[in-house]
């Protein structure tokens, strides 16, 4: 193939190029405008779609990372407090949590979703008020690779515990459960339209908010907390957070194609389980229930140990020289490529192979509390059983066998049979 594959890279539609067109024409180059306010509008009805009675306001905002934290700033976190976290995940979840001053408790997953474990979230609330005399003060649940969360078990949880749920629904626009988008069952939603996301703003987000007041608020906070004075007056801490009038613009050009997209990904996943289904030894995650409909913003596999691939006698013997992430990702230089919680030489085999015949793929997340940066914070584990073998940690043990595959709408179904192939040749 002479083109590389990459992991999952949005696809321009045509249709940006006019509502950026327009915003230079009326000199909206800024952070507020008719391109914000139609996207905001757009989403407003994306979000409330087939689900009777589902009304929501949504704010565009300069990352999902901002969702997340001005989501946490609605929901009163402050300095010291606790709030509980899924573990398996990317970081843009639990950092926000420490800009305030906040304890991220992490919580394993349920092997169905792989998201966050209910009766394990419940078990971590109760000795965190044990412990602390305090409950947290917000649950934040992750639609991990588009993946829906156990939401009505952790709704029931939240309720009967007086806690706001912050749904970071970043990776799952589009996915529904029970026929309702995610990031309208909680007290407010995270979306996410980085680079790579299902659609883009190049790059954004935004939080869904159950009423204008709370849309109001959340817009307060996302423009510097300004009073309503003649001049610069401000009495709380604002951000500067609010998406540009330019980049709202991509946003309204990809809203036209937003379902499109998110059947490509369906498609690619449908593709992938047949291809895979001849194949001992891989499996490849699906929806666990009927009332769970993932967008699969990445498709991803386990990898049963026993099948080897070819190449385990080099993996981890380089260090990653390019950017991690992307174009956009910065190497901070480290002298090993190998540290004590890793994907199996299964897996670091098989993504160099990939890698070589221009296939871009890469391992699960590294779950949150098996980081450096977190090594100190609280974390329950649940313990499971995944190919005969006893694990201590669920999102451990996915990590060590699972592979994140090319998802996006640039991936063709003869891309998707290419990469099945190199799989097979990869397999000893």
């Amino acid at each position: 193939m002479a083109n590389r594959i990459y992991l999952c890279l949005a696809k321009m539609s045509g249709n940006e190029q006019k509502f950026i067109q327009e915003a230079f024409d009326t000199n909206w180059v800024v952070p507020l405008g008719p391109n914000v306010n139609g996207f905001e509008a757009d989403l407003k009805n994306f979000v409330e779609s087939g689900a009777e009675g589902v009304e929501r306001e949504v704010v565009a905002l300069s990352s999902g990372t901002a969702a997340v934290h001005l989501g946490l700033i609605a929901c009163g976190v402050e300095a010291g407090d606790e709030v509980m976290v899924q573990s398996f995940t990317f970081c843009a979840s639990s950092h926000p949590v420490t800009y305030l001053g906040a304890t991220p408790v992490f919580v394993d997953s349920e092997a169905d979703s792989w998201n966050i474990c209910p009766q394990l979230l419940e078990k971590a609330i109760k000795e965190r008020i044990a412990i602390t005399g305090r409950k947290p003060k917000a649950i934040i649940p992750v639609a991990l690779y588009g993946m829906p969360y156990k939401i009505d078990q952790i709704l029931e949880i939240a309720q009967r515990y007086d806690i706001p749920v912050i749904e970071d629904a970043a990776e799952g626009f589009g996915s529904r459960y029970n026929g309702q988008v995610l990031g309208t069952f909680g007290e407010y939603g995270v979306l996410s339209f980085n680079g790579n996301k299902m659609i883009t703003t190049s790059g954004g987000g935004a939080l869904v908010c159950r009423n204008a007041e709370d849309k109001q608020k959340i817009m307060w906070y996302a423009t510097q907390a300004r009073e309503a004075y003649p001049y610069y007056q401000h009495e709380a801490i604002g951000y500067n957070y609010r998406l540009s009038n330019i980049c709202a613009g991509i946003g309204r050009g990809q809203m036209m194609v937003a379902e499109q997209y998110i059947a490509h990904h369906k498609h690619l996943y449908e593709l992938y389980n047949e291809l895979f289904a001849k194949i001992d030894g891989i499996d490849v995650h699906g929806n666990p229930s009927a009332k769970d409909d993932s967008n699969f913003w990445l498709n991803t596999i386990t990898i049963h140990p026993e099948l080897k691939i070819k190449g385990q006698e080099n993996a981890y013997k380089s260090v990653i020289k390019g950017a991690v992430g992307g174009a956009a990702g910065v190497v901070h230089a480290v002298e090993s490529a190998t540290t004590d919680c890793q994907p199996n030489n299964n897996v670091e085999a098989l993504r160099v192979i990939l890698d070589e015949a221009g296939v871009e793929a890469r391992p699960l997340w590294k779950p949150m509390h098996r980081q450096p940066v977190y090594k100190n914070a609280p974390c329950y584990l649940n313990g499971c059983t995944i190919y005969g073998k006893e694990e201590a940690s669920v999102s451990e043990a996915l990590f060590k066998v699972g592979m994140c595959l090319p998802s996006g709408p640039y991936v063709t179904d003869e891309d998707a049979k290419y990469i099945v192939e190199n799989i097979k040749k990869a397999m000893l």
